[in-house]
């Protein structure tokens, strides 16, 4: 699996990557979806569920090479450089483009949803009372979902390590979005934000040799958080990889249209016609976090009025579509020279 990959493979894979990164971190969109469509996900789930006693014995013996080729490590090592180089670029990027012509970004990724829903469910044949059942269950989660008031922050660890179980589950199950879990649960800022600004600060202080944020209760409080955020996080995605390969393996179709239901409830999480409604203290302020940013509480939706800006932002609806055939297009391609 790892030898046949040539370099512009493995380059395109450190590009679906900042992808799927991009699409974790941003509220309504899951890099779970990317995979889908960019035709790794089951490669993916199967990767992360290869992390398991044998894998541990294996490290732990000291057999590393046997580790690394018994987990596909050369798949699972480029796809998560991209995530972690997409989270410190291509997501800043991305949140200058949110602030800046939000319209336009959520227009772009409801068309990306839309064309993922076509690619999903163009080559499906096996339709039947069971799996309709579980098309229209997994939409009424996914638009359920989209409709939830935010909980309160909670910075108690044990919830936090829930959090990261739950919120890697936009990674793994497309049409979840794990940031708009997190701002559900109330953690958004304190887990995506706040804890890992405090990373960045720690990085930068250690670099110039200063070992004052030792005393600092709040930047350690912040990074024992992030600490079992990521723990959680890793949790999740063994436990959820090793769940989906099995229902893959026994309940293949029921569990793609479940899938495909899930994307389509996402689609109330991104449509791009929304006013945002930020956290405010009871005087009517706005509650910022650590950034100087205000802080999401949900969304409001609305239907447009028919005006230039409107068809603008279908435009974009489009382009988000022509992606989204535009990497099954590559796919395809891929597939074909392999043979």
């Amino acid at each position: 699996m790892q030898s046949t990959r040539t370099f512009p493979d493995k380059v395109f894979l450190v590009i679906k990557g900042l992808a799927m990164g991009a699409a974790n971190k941003v509220p309504g969109v899951s890099g779970g979806v990317v995979a889908f469509v960019a035709g790794f996900y089951e490669e993916f789930i199967y990767s992360l569920q290869r992390v398991n006693k044998t894998a541990f014995k294996l490290f732990f013996n000291g057999r590393f090479k046997s580790f690394f080729r018994y987990i596909n490590g050369k798949f699972l090592g480029l796809l998560f450089l991209g995530m972690v180089v997409s989270y410190f670029s291509v997501s800043k990027i991305l949140d200058y483009f949110i602030d800046n012509y939000e319209l336009y970004v959520w227009s772009t990724f409801f068309g990306m949803i839309l064309g993922s829903i076509y690619y999903i469910s163009k080559d499906f044949k096996a339709w039947n009372r069971t799996t309709i059942t579980a098309l229209i269950l997994g939409a009424v989660v996914g638009i359920g979902i989209s409709f939830l008031n935010p909980a309160k922050e909670n910075d108690n660890l044990w919830f936090v390590f829930f959090c990261g179980i739950i919120s890697v589950s936009g990674m793994t199950l497309p049409g979840f979005s794990g940031s708009f879990i997190l701002i559900l649960l109330g953690n958004y800022v304190l887990l995506l934000v706040d804890s890992v600004n405090a990373l960045y600060d720690t990085v930068a202080d250690v670099f110039t040799g200063n070992f004052e944020f030792l005393k600092n209760e709040v930047r350690m409080r912040m990074l024992k958080v992030l600490g079992v955020f990521t723990l959680g996080s890793v949790t999740g995605l063994v436990t959820f990889s090793h769940l989906l390969n099995y229902i893959l393996k026994h309940y293949k179709k029921i569990t793609l249209a479940t899938i495909v239901g899930f994307i389509v409830g996402s689609l109330g999480v991104v449509w791009p016609w929304k006013e945002t409604i930020y956290k405010t203290y009871e005087n009517g302020s706005y509650i910022l976090d650590s950034t100087g940013k205000q802080i999401v509480a949900n969304y409001e939706r609305y239907l447009p009025d028919f005006n230039t800006e409107t068809y603008i932002a279908i435009a974009y609806i489009a382009l988000g579509i022509l992606i989204v055939l535009g990497l099954e297009w590559y796919g395809q391609r891929t597939r074909k020279i392999k043979i």
